[in-house]
């Protein structure tokens, strides 16, 4: 009886934001424009000097790390973003603990294992297993590509270590939606494999991060 009192409810908001057009994001984006394209390590080979190669590779996996798919779920403050333009999530909701929401309102009420496509407008409600926001430690929501690399390579703040990043970047389910976020949204650019593959030549080279 819960669940469907929670499932009703789930489906008023959504209903509701749809209406008021406040919830754009979660149907569609803005029209779809052809993805940027994510070059491979191999595009590196002609940078000598392993430093400046390994900066050149991490500027490059920046593509996908500051790109809106990603940030929408590393925000700075306890509300998750949505859409390209990084507005609120609607209906509002907050971290919560372990980053799946409140007590009664938990990302899971909404967000399935997969994406549902509404009956009566385009787009569809995101989903994937597990679907919830970053540590608030591994916000990146303003922050420079510098300052993202660092946290990415403090295992302290990135709860990982280099091994366990290249492979969440790699194979992570939850990571990988960005590259298939469903009709109407545009993904993130290149593909799972090549950003793992760049993770994985960065660590190689140093994981040096750029300045600034």
């Amino acid at each position: 009886m819960t669940r469907t009192i929670i499932a009703i409810a789930c489906a008023a908001l959504v209903s509701l934001a749809l209406s008021l057009k406040i919830g754009s994001a979660i149907a569609a984006d803005e029209p779809v424009a052809e993805s940027d394209t994510l070059r491979s390590p191999e595009s590196f080979a002609d940078i000598q000097e392993p430093a400046e190669r390994s900066v050149a590779m991490f500027n490059e996996m920046g593509k996908v790390l500051t790109h809106p798919r990603c940030v929408a779920c590393h925000p700075r403050g306890d509300t998750p973003l949505q859409g390209m333009s990084l507005q609120a999530h609607q209906p509002p909701v907050v971290r919560g603990v372990g980053g799946m929401g409140a007590a009664g309102m938990r990302c899971s009420t909404c967000h399935g294992e997969e994406n549902v496509a509404f009956d009566t407008a385009e787009g569809s409600i995101p989903g994937h297993p597990g679907w919830r926001l970053a540590p608030a430690s591994m916000a990146w929501e303003g922050k420079s590509l510098a300052q993202i690399c660092e946290q990415l390579k403090d295992p302290e703040r990135s709860h990982m270590t280099l091994e366990e990043l290249q492979k969440h970047n790699a194979e992570d389910g939850l990571v990988g939606w960005g590259w298939h976020p469903g009709e109407g949204r545009i993904p993130v650019p290149g593909t799972q494999a090549i950003f793992g593959e760049l993770t994985q030549a960065w660590i190689d080279t140093g994981a040096v991060c750029p300045e600034g």
